[in-house]
């Protein structure tokens, strides 16, 4: 519903989606810094009125990019997490399943792949809410995983930390690229299962009692 008194009304959702695309063009041929609302408004033969009526703001185009780009994320993450797996095959899938999406993007344009992890830092407060998404998902998987008996005496949080530190390399945008030759389904699945093997509260001597110190 539109706030009371805004001159914002309800549009079309495919007239939407094609300003998006559109806007996502621009951004790919020119970067974030290229992309404003009088050129979103002359790429699709609209007045800046018409166009508001879709986009208040360019904050709220940003969020409407923000949110098309990490569509189909989600839905990999629904799909994940709605599956019957057990939980280590299902943390295998819940992070396997979005870097072969990211990858394949990478390379299917390295450049602007790159803006999009600029317009991301930029606009840091525009993808939080997707990353927290992942730390509740992740977060219901470590209990799932609990519940079949691993990660014996940690908490569900330090548990989502440790985990996100061994895997993040394969699903966060701004680090992926600087290894991206090096990072396979293979190597994330021994990753995962050295997870479940060896994640737990037990000391088994690698922690120091004294400070570190040379061997």
């Amino acid at each position: 519903m539109a706030p009371s008194g805004s001159s914002f009304s309800p549009v079309n959702s495919e007239e939407r989606e094609r300003l998006v695309g559109l806007a996502l063009r621009i951004v790919e041929e020119r970067g974030g810094q290229g992309l404003t609302m009088n050129e979103l408004a002359a790429r699709a033969g609209l007045s800046s009125t018409h166009l508001s009526r879709h986009f208040e703001s360019k904050d709220a185009l940003l969020e409407a990019i923000a949110e098309h780009w990490f569509r189909p994320k989600v839905a990999v993450m629904d799909e994940v997490m709605a599956s019957d797996l057990p939980a280590r095959r299902k943390m295998y899938e819940f992070f396997a399943r979005r870097f072969v999406r990211l990858r394949d993007t990478y390379y299917a344009d390295p450049a602007a792949f790159q803006m999009y992890i600029e317009i991301g830092q930029e606009h840091f407060e525009l993808v939080r809410s997707y990353v927290d998404l992942g730390d509740h998902y992740l977060g219901e998987i470590i209990g799932e995983a609990m519940g079949e008996g691993y990660f014996g005496g940690l908490g569900v949080d330090e548990a989502i930390s440790l985990v996100n530190q061994m895997c993040t390399l394969y699903v966060n945008m701004g680090t992926m690229p600087l290894v991206m030759d090096r990072l396979s389904e293979d190597k994330l699945a021994r990753i995962i299962d050295a997870v479940f093997d060896g994640l737990s509260a037990q000391d088994r001597g690698a922690r120091s009692l004294s400070g570190l110190r040379a061997a």
